[in-house]
């Protein structure tokens, strides 16, 4: 019998599928985050994703720092596998937020720049008043 994602995951998915490329680099980041570390056979059991997409995007994904990895050791003759960990969606969306901020700021200082200075400055609150 197969097993269907929760319509929770679904929908988590859809909402970190905003902050990231793609509907499977979604799929990976919920799965491991949800799991608090995963190897890549792990990954692809749980994600039902192809293992040449899941070692792709892992790969990606690692280089775009949005999961980092761990060696894992082994007793056996061979590579080390690695744990592949999330990074907080907190971090995830202060990215996003650094992103919409720069596109912002381009498009309101595309008229009344004047002598090289900036006409607006748009930055996004946080809730610690931290920008």
């Amino acid at each position: 019998m197969k097993k269907t994602r929760s319509p929770i995951d679904k929908n988590i998915e859809t909402a970190v599928h905003e902050l990231l490329d793609s509907r499977a680099e979604s799929r990976i980041y919920v799965y491991v985050l949800r799991k608090n570390g995963a190897r890549s056979d792990d990954i692809i059991n749980g994600t039902k994703l192809h293992p040449s997409t899941v070692r792709e995007l892992l790969s990606k994904m690692y280089t775009q720092k949005v999961i980092y990895r761990q060696k894992i050791k082994t007793e056996t003759i061979g590579k080390n596998p690695y744990l592949y960990c999330a990074v907080s969606p907190i971090i995830l969306l202060q990215r996003r937020v650094k992103i919409i901020e720069s596109r912002l700021n381009k498009i309101a200082n595309l008229t009344g720049k004047t002598n090289g200075n900036k006409y607006v400055q748009i930055t996004i609150d946080h809730p610690e008043g931290k920008p």
